[in-house]
């Protein structure tokens, strides 16, 4: 399997090259079970953040890393859900089309989770931006909770994203193309 060698955080890993589509390959950052890389992007991360009173990620691949933020910081985390769970009253969605799942998804927050967030300074963190679409979801859910977007932030910024100036990240993350044949 063809790999790409990732620095980030004073840590190495070899990240494989996974199908995205016909032509195209990412590389798979995953975070989870990686304590080490958890703690060390995160204390990378905080030092670039400006205040903030929450922290605001999506399920489920930013989890680890907002937990980290959370338990330095010592300021809570919300986890925007992928389903309506049983405990969750009168939610709120967005919708989210993922690069790395295939249909439509929606992410939704609790009327709980909203009263959090109302006239609060959210920072919005997730594993890697990409096409963008998750931290949009994330941003109309702030929005519509009442929130206020102290910034939005990843460990890593993937093609196109990497040229954007309203996000936080560690490091650029390429896209791969399969050379054409002639």
């Amino acid at each position: 399997m063809d790999t790409y060698t990732l620095n980030v955080a004073g840590l190495t890993r070899e990240l494989p090259l996974c199908r995205l589509n016909e032509g195209t390959r990412i590389a798979g950052f995953v975070m989870f079970s990686d304590v080490e890389l958890t703690i060390e992007c995160a204390k990378a991360l905080e030092k670039l953040f400006p205040d903030y009173d929450l922290i605001l990620t999506a399920e489920s691949k930013g989890i680890p890393l907002a937990y980290e933020l959370s338990r330095r910081s010592g300021k809570n985390y919300i986890v925007a859900r992928k389903k309506i769970k049983v405990y969750m009253t009168d939610p709120i969605s967005a919708d989210v089309q993922s690069i790395t799942t295939k249909g439509m998804q929606r992410l939704y927050l609790s009327q709980e989770d909203v009263q959090m967030m109302q006239g609060r300074r959210i920072l919005i963190v997730d594993d890697v931006i990409s096409t963008g679409e998750s931290l949009r979801a994330l941003e109309a859910l702030t929005e519509r909770a009442g929130g206020i977007i102290a910034a939005k932030a990843a460990v890593l910024a993937e093609g196109d994203a990497c040229k954007r100036d309203d996000i936080i990240y560690l490091e650029e993350l390429p896209l791969f193309f399969d050379k054409q044949a002639d």
